[in-house]
């Protein structure tokens, strides 16, 4: 059985190595996924493992008061550096002390947080009318292609840990919200992107699954997508998803 991404610690503080790169590199949300979130004026937003604060940024600036909540000292140091209010601490240690929210954000986070207990609490903090929203971006290469592309993982990487874990994609999440009484819908925007010279590789370098090899390892993976990359770049769809959940009064 796999192990839960949740409890693997090891590649859930990867992250703050390279948190400034994190920032750079990583993709933005498609700016209509964002909106539809952001709905009226005065939406105050939690953002939970906030991470650089890349949703945070983006929810703030469409009008948006947005809270970050973020575990890595070094990751909330970047999102502050951008204007964002974090308090430092696990969504599972935080408290709320008494403060409520229209909506609670996790962007490419909720597969670091203990599941059940995580709706749970979210369940707590939302004024009647709340929502939850899951937020991903999951980056397809189109050319080169996504087998080529995983050539160079051979050897260094089992097959399960060539590509990034992602909650939102999980076959296990409607049971899962549902079992805690929430109702969800999905909806889904696909962005053609290109990723000029190294830009793809740098990219890669941010996820935990690479961050995690040994220097060696590392060394030897970047090596390998140079010379499969080129000059010419990557080709990719962005499949961006928001999984948009809604409490039922018996859950809130």
């Amino acid at each position: 059985m796999d192990r839960p991404s949740h409890t693997n610690r090891r590649r859930a503080d990867a992250f703050g190595l390279v948190a400034d790169d994190y920032h750079r590199f990583r993709p933005r949300y498609p700016r209509s996924l964002i909106v539809e979130l952001v709905d009226r004026e005065d939406v105050r937003v939690l953002d939970v493992g906030a991470g650089t604060g890349i949703a945070s940024v983006q929810l703030r600036d469409a009008g948006a008061e947005v809270l970050a909540v973020e575990p890595d000292a070094r990751m909330a140091h970047v999102a502050a550096a951008n204007g964002i209010h974090v308090e430092q601490a696990t969504f599972e240690d935080w408290e709320p002390d008494d403060r409520s929210f229209d909506l609670v954000v996790s962007a490419q986070s909720f597969h670091w947080v203990q599941p059940h207990a995580a709706l749970e609490k979210v369940a707590t903090l939302l004024r009647p009318g709340g929502r939850l929203a899951l937020l991903s971006n999951r980056i397809t290469p189109v050319s080169p292609a996504r087998a080529k592309l995983d050539e160079a993982f051979a050897d260094l990487l089992e097959q399960s840990e060539r590509w990034p874990v992602d909650a939102v994609h999980n076959d296990d999440l409607a049971t899962t919200f549902e079992s805690h009484g929430y109702s969800i819908e999905r909806r889904q925007v696909l962005e053609p992107q290109h990723y000029a010279g190294d830009a793809w590789i740098d990219m890669v370098f941010t996820h935990s699954n690479v961050l995690t090899l040994d220097t060696r390892a590392q060394d030897e993976l970047r090596a390998r997508l140079t010379r499969i990359v080129g000059a010419g770049g990557v080709d990719a769809e962005n499949h961006a998803t928001v999984v948009i959940a809604t409490p039922s009064a018996r859950a809130s």
